[in-house]
């Protein structure tokens, strides 16, 4: 009878530990072996390195080794290495790019950087950063990567220069579709969306309403002519429009648009799950918050347990991508539940988004402390409503 092989252990931290004793004690082995692997080889070498880098700061200085022996490819990789694993490698190659600025591979990198990530937001930034440099850029693809740094800065917590972005990015978009309607206005429609988004985040509640008005109506227009085409668009500034009526006590109205909004996510989703779950759950989330506040603590607790469950579902197909979402899901969750009254699990939906919101604010403070802290604040709260002072002290 043959004999079962056990799988090995991975990470494998002794293998690791014998890399890093290879690399730390010998330039022309970790040359030699930039130079002698194919990308398959050099993907998997990258990933212990990352793996080590992630342990012990100092290793990142042989991922920098690794991009100037050989940048283009070993570029590529760490995208895929990112994706996959997460941080640091993704920041590193950022700081590489800053120090040895490449417009050509930054244009060919923004392609492979997916819109939801966290590990690879440096990079986008960066990326998007050097390719707008170009003085051959034309109006319209410089609006494009405008809009892309928007949402790049904006996720990295800088939310007064995405506004510049954004604004110019409208500027631009407005232009163009003053001429050319048809060709132009689904570009103003998303950068319409992108400015009111960054107008919630920095308070400027009223300006964020107007945008997210104009970017409602644009997107009607367009999704009555060709629904197939239009109707994420639609979804997506609906969702922002509850949500700014929502922040201003709109509620009644800002709870009609959000079940718009869901309704459209859930038709999307249905038909494309890997392209539109990630929508579903944020347009969930927001429905929860709103029928919160309407005092409706039962459907809102149905509609928070939903989001939480597709955030999950996201999380296993990519955490690096995903665990912000859950966690503001999480903490959504807790809060219904402390509202209905069931404090045990709704501390245990705070405590885990906790956990989540002080892993990420630890490699990227600027975007996620003001997320750690009302997080600390809610479990605080529920501590203290169970009487465990202490704790929550």
């Amino acid at each position: 009878m043959e004999k079962k092989r056990v799988a090995p252990l991975q990470p494998d931290l002794l293998g690791e530990r014998l890399v890093e004793r290879v690399f730390a004690d010998d330039e022309q082995i970790r040359t030699a072996w930039v130079q002698s692997s194919d990308s398959s080889d050099l993907e998997k070498g990258l990933t212990v390195l990352n793996r080590l880098a992630a342990r012990k700061p100092d290793a990142e200085q042989w991922l920098m080794e690794v991009f100037g022996l050989d940048l283009e490819r070993s570029a590529i990789a760490a995208v895929s290495v990112a994706m996959a694993n997460g941080d640091p490698i993704g920041r590193v190659l950022a700081d590489y790019l800053l120090l040895h600025p490449n417009r050509e591979l930054s244009e060919g990198l923004i392609e492979l950087i997916p819109e939801q990530t966290v590990a690879l937001r440096e990079l986008g930034a960066t990326t998007i950063q050097q390719a707008i440099a170009s003085k051959e850029l034309g109006r319209e693809e410089q609006a494009r990567l405008l809009n892309n740094q928007c949402l790049r800065l904006s996720q990295l917590g800088r939310q007064e220069r995405a506004l510049e972005a954004s604004r110019e990015a409208v500027e631009i978009d407005r232009e163009l579709a003053n001429n050319r309607p048809d060709a132009f206005l689904p570009n103003l429609a998303q950068s319409l969306i992108n400015l009111a988004m960054i107008l919630g985040e920095l308070g400027r509640r009223e300006e964020a309403l107007e945008a997210a008005r104009e970017a409602v109506e644009n997107c009607r227009e367009l999704a009555r002519t060709r629904p197939d085409a239009f109707l994420p668009n639609l979804a997506l500034s609906l969702n922002n429009l509850g949500k700014m009526l929502g922040d201003l006590g709109r509620r009644e109205e800002a709870l009609e648009v959000a079940r718009e909004a869901v309704e459209n996510c859930r038709e999307l989703a249905r038909t494309h799950p890997e392209a539109f779950q990630p929508n579903l759950a944020l347009s969930l989330t927001n429905l929860g918050k709103i029928l919160s506040d309407l005092g409706r603590q039962e459907e809102a607790y149905e509609v928070a347990r939903e989001a939480v469950e597709n955030c999950r579902e996201l999380v296993l197909t990519r955490p690096e991508a995903f665990q912000p979402n859950l966690a503001l899901s999480l903490t959504n969750l807790g809060k219904m539940l402390s509202d209905l009254g069931q404090r045990e699990e709704a501390l245990e939906a705070a405590r885990e988004a906790v956990e989540i919101y002080r892993e990420l604010a630890r490699n990227r403070p600027d975007a996620f402390q003001p997320n750690l802290a009302l997080s600390l604040n809610n479990l605080g709260m529920m501590l203290s409503e169970l009487g465990r002072r202490e704790e929550a002290l």
